[in-house]
């Protein structure tokens, strides 16, 4: 009997090893199609990017086909290839391009700092407008409109006021996280406190402002980008070309923090001290977009979400992905907010919470109630 079972169990063990080797081979070939249909969404993110800018450019008073816009840009880098006349150069590059531009690059900072802070604070709630940062800009805004307190003189008096609070704003969320026993339920519910303080406070100056500093307030406090050129899509690129590869090298490490801090911390994550590094940078991102363009909300918040119900909660992803997503969703209202009752433009703000209201809620009621902030 004993040698009668030695072989069986022998080819058994061996049929075993088959088995395993293969569920790994198909594991790992379930693994390969998901990351390349990952890809290619994000892929699909991008090419959608590009031919909705191309599209959108071309709609305006003065008729200009897609292949007009794309002659002219390239004209303009590398002169003298195209005849193209110079107010259409005009129109193209300096009224209509910056509308683009600063579209694509306040929708991708507000979608990946709503998707990082909803990560480290495990709240689905969590964006720049719920936090209160986009409340506090404003207040900056505010003071400096009604009252005359300046941080900076000149023509940036109300970009470095809106700079400055938005970031005061964002260090004394932060300050909180470094206090004993404070979790991130804490921080989320002190950001939502100070947007309501701020927001109290802001309706107190328009009661005593005059018209034009009421004016002046409003359009600011409805966001808008009709006020971009390409100066200040400069500083606005550079702020998102140093703080994005900063978030997005943390991806790993926001997957890792899904499990719980103390989870994290068993991995190797210090979950406190990478919570300290993403508020602070995605701050300071935020603090320089809204002093640019004023309160911009629901894109950090719908975004990030769009992105978790088609791609799951892999930051590696997510973050392009809700970035990309930002984008387009800002493009498109700001096409809206041109066009619609041209030649009045209505502040891209307005159109995106119109927009933004009704999906969020959409979103609320089809999706998968997937806990991955717990």
């Amino acid at each position: 009997m004993a040698v009668r079972r030695g072989p069986v169990r022998g080819r058994e063990v061996v049929n075993l090893k088959r088995t395993r080797t293969g569920k790994k081979s198909k594991i790992q070939e379930e693994h390969s199609h998901s990351v390349l249909k990952k890809g290619l969404f994000i892929l699909a993110l991008v090419v959608i990017i590009v031919l909705a800018s191309g599209i959108i450019i071309t709609i305006g008073p003065m008729p200009i086909t897609v292949l007009e816009v794309y002659c002219t840009l390239i004209n303009k880098f590398i002169p003298d290839i195209f005849s193209i006349s110079r107010s259409m150069e005009n129109v193209v590059w300096l009224i209509r391009m910056p509308r683009i531009m600063g579209a694509i690059l306040v929708g991708l900072g507000l979608g990946i700092c709503g998707c990082v802070m909803q990560a480290v604070l495990k709240n689905p709630l969590a964006s720049p407008f719920t936090l209160g940062i986009s409340s506090g800009a404003q207040f900056g805004v505010s003071l400096a409109a009604v009252f005359g307190i300046t941080i900076l003189g000149g023509p940036f008096f109300l970009i470095g006021n809106a700079f400055v609070f938005a970031l005061l704003c964002s260090g004394v969320i932060i300050a909180l996280s470094g206090l004993k026993g404070a979790t991130s339920e804490t921080m989320v519910l002190a950001g939502i406190a100070l947007n309501y303080l701020f927001q109290a406070t802001n309706q107190l100056f328009n009661y005593i402002a005059n018209d034009d500093q009421r004016s002046l307030m409003s359009a600011w406090g409805m966001g808008s980008i009709s006020g971009l050129n390409w100066n200040s899509i400069m500083v606005i690129g550079i702020a998102t070309i140093i703080c994005v590869p900063l978030l997005y090298s943390k991806a790993w490490d926001l997957n890792l923090m899904t499990i719980g801090d103390e989870g994290a911390k068993s991995m190797g994550v210090d979950a406190g001290r990478v919570r300290l590094f993403i508020m602070v940078v995605s701050s300071f991102l935020v603090a320089a977009l809204v002093a640019f363009v004023g309160v911009i909300g629901f894109i950090g918040l719908v975004a990030p979400h769009i992105g978790r119900l088609i791609l799951g909660s892999d930051h590696r992803y997510l973050i392009l992905a809700a970035g990309a997503i930002g984008a387009i969703l800002l493009l498109v209202a700001d096409a809206i907010s041109v066009n619609l009752l041209a030649p009045t433009v209505i502040p891209t703000g307005t159109i995106m919470a119109v927009i933004g209201v009704p999906f969020f809620l959409y979103l609320i009621l089809r999706g998968r109630r997937r806990e991955y902030w717990s």
